[in-house]
């Protein structure tokens, strides 16, 4: 019983680690998607312009 205990507690730290680390990566994708996007438009922003933007509205929509 002890040892089910543990592989658990171990599994969970493990899994706590994997989001945590992937959670910054996704929001990099979402931003350069955004950005590569926001070229496209009419009026074209400066890549800076662009990440400010696009920051904002996903910071907004979360």
């Amino acid at each position: 019983m002890k040892i089910k205990n543990f592989i658990t507690i171990i599994l969970i730290i493990v899994g706590l680690y994997f989001i945590f680390t992937f959670r910054d990566h996704n929001f990099k994708r979402a931003i350069d998607a955004c950005i590569a996007g926001s070229q496209k438009l009419e009026k074209p922003m400066t890549v800076q312009e662009a990440k400010k933007f696009c920051e904002d509205k996903i910071m907004n929509n979360n």
